[in-house]
Formats: C-alpha cells, sequence, structure tokens
C-alpha cells in the first residue's frame, strides 16, 4: 500500500491540481483510496460516462482510442481526470499493464471536499483557465 507521502507527491503531479497546496492535497487525499488492480484490467472503457480519475501509484497503464495504442502511462501520472468535473463520456480505454496500484477520487467525494474547502475550486479554475490560455496560443498564435 502506497504511504501518504507517495500519494501527496503524485497527486501534486496532477497538472489540474497544480495550484493546490499540501494543504489542499492532504484534503484530496483523505477523499479518494488506493485500489490494486491486476495485468489486463480495464481501468476505463472508451465512451462510457466517467465518475472518477485515477492516479497511478504503482505500474503502468495502456491508453487506447478504438484499436489504436496512444501511450503507455507510469507512477504519477493521472487518467480520467475531466471526469471530476463532469460526467462526460471517456475518451479512451485504459488498461492496466501489469499489476497496480491506483489512487481513485470519484466524482461525490471529489465535490464533498470543494464544498468544504472553496479555496481549492478557486484554484482549480485558476489552473483551467491557464491550459485554455495555452491551448489557445497552440493553436491560434
Amino acid at each position: 500500500m502506497a504511504s501518504k507521502s507517495v500519494q501527496l507527491e503524485h497527486l501534486r503531479k496532477v497538472p489540474l491540481f497544480a495550484g493546490c497546496s499540501r494543504r489542499d492535497l492532504q484534503h484530496i487525499a483523505k477523499a479518494g483510496d488506493v485500489i490494486t488492480m491486476t495485468d489486463g484490467t480495464t481501468i476505463i472503457d472508451q465512451g462510457q460516462m466517467g465518475r472518477e480519475a485515477f492516479v497511478i501509484l504503482k505500474g503502468d497503464v495502456v491508453v487506447r482510442r478504438g484499436s489504436r495504442k496512444i501511450t503507455t502511462l507510469s507512477a504519477g501520472e493521472v487518467v480520467g481526470e475531466l471526469s471530476l468535473l463532469d460526467h462526460g463520456p471517456r475518451t479512451a480505454s485504459v488498461i492496466c499493464e501489469g499489476d497496480c496500484t491506483l489512487f481513485v477520487l470519484d466524482q461525490r467525494h471529489f465535490r464533498a471536499v470543494l464544498e468544504e474547502q472553496p479555496l481549492i475550486a478557486l484554484k482549480l479554475l485558476g489552473t483551467l483557465a491557464g491550459h485554455i490560455r495555452n491551448l489557445d496560443r497552440q493553436y491560434f498564435g
């Protein structure tokens, strides 16, 4: 099982949480659970409605769109984070490549954190605005 300090270190690397303090991350960490998935397990199924995000604590996962492999992700990376903000369909499938330890955070518990700690929501909005500005510069100059 991953220690709380390892969980916090991985949460700190999640782009969505870039503006969060250590204390903010501690609130988020308390809202999630650590799970273990075995080799070949589908974590996220493309097209299904999402309700949780997964931070990889140990192991590797493969991301696929249709039958095409997009990338392999490992410890410290996140999948499904947009599902913390909406109930939209998953844009890709994610499958364990070997046994994996994951920190899972569902939308209901995440929203409870935001209700208790509204300043975290403002930090997330600032981070998202920065990402949108960067995308705008990339595409439109």
